[in-house]
């Protein structure tokens, strides 16, 4: 269900410290068809040029909907997302040009060798065949895939894979890079690899998002990092100003997430509460739409109060 978004985008910051906005997440909603729980709940935050930022949170935190609705690969029920300055749902195209995007289940054509697959991709990006060509010899040097790039990539292992899909994303040197689960898998070397370049991504004045289970990754590797838990931004951690002051992501993780978590549950045995005695009324179908409806209804409402708000 899609409703008229009330921002009015010329008040919205453009920079951070000075700093292009790269991605703009605004009162972010998502509610699957038929689900009696949001999957992302008022999530709002905004990327700069020249950041690495980490998305963490538990399994079922809501971290791979968050990143399937700012790619447009899901649609989202209710907000606002601007990539590059592009809305995601008024000006797809030019949104989807502007970020490149490594999925977490590595979906490539097998039957295509790792060179047909980044020719598929540069055509679809629009890339000069010189400038594919320079970026293509890079990462193969930097992957070091060689002759690997003549077989088909049905043949690749898991680390293969990940960085013929990095390669793809990257082949028309996007202003923002996704990524969802990319060390998952990897072996030392290769998780080496993706972090350096990562880091020489955005000293080019481009913008790294990633998402990961990895606390230690993120400390390392990110200037800040969203923590997410039931599908609500619990904190935006600056942390650059944690390793000056010596906090604890870890800590600060978990203190977050555990008192989230009491309150999710919380939430949950309420809403079951009421739909059980909607059920002794009206029945257990009938009851189940009356909850996806007030639900929905409560989502619309808190969507609305925030826009007014921003």
């Amino acid at each position: 269900m899609a409703v008229k978004f009330k921002y009015n985008t010329q008040s919205l910051p453009i920079k951070i410290n000075g700093k292009d906005i790269m991605l703009k997440v605004r009162n972010l909603y998502k509610l699957y068809n038929g689900a009696k729980y949001a999957s992302v709940s008022n999530i709002s935050f905004d990327l700069a040029k020249g950041e690495i930022c980490g998305f963490l949170g538990m399994n079922g935190a809501g971290k791979s909907t968050t990143i399937k609705c700012i790619t447009g690969i899901i649609p989202y029920t209710f907000g606002k997302v601007e990539i590059c300055g592009y809305d995601i749902k008024e000006n797809l195209y030019d949104a989807k040009m502007s970020f490149g995007f490594v999925p977490d289940n590595h979906a490539v054509y097998g039957k295509l060798t790792g060179n047909e697959y980044v020719k598929y991709a540069a055509d679809l990006y629009k890339v000069p065949l010189a400038d594919r060509k320079r970026t293509l010899d890079k990462f193969v040097e930097i992957f070091n895939l060689g002759p690997a790039m003549n077989r088909q990539i049905f043949s690749y292992s898991h680390g293969m894979k990940q960085k013929i899909c990095i390669i793809a994303a990257l082949i028309h040197n996007p202003k923002l890079w996704i990524l969802d689960e990319p060390m998952v898998g990897l072996d030392p070397q290769s998780m080496f690899e993706v972090k350096q370049y990562m880091r020489e991504h955005v000293k080019a004045g481009n913008t790294v998002f990633f998402s990961s289970h990895s606390l230690d990754t993120v400390e390392k590797l990110c200037d800040r990092a969203l923590i997410v838990h039931g599908g609500k931004l619990l904190d935006v951690a600056d942390l650059n100003q944690y390793r000056k002051e010596n906090i604890s992501l870890e800590d600060r993780f978990l203190k977050l997430t555990e008192a989230a978590d009491v309150k999710l549950k919380k939430d949950i045995r309420i809403l079951d509460n009421v739909e059980a005695a909607l059920a002794q009324k009206y029945g257990k179908r009938k009851a189940n739409e009356l909850i996806i409806n007030r639900v929905l209804e409560k989502l619309k409402k808190q969507f609305n109060n925030g826009a007014e708000n921003n």
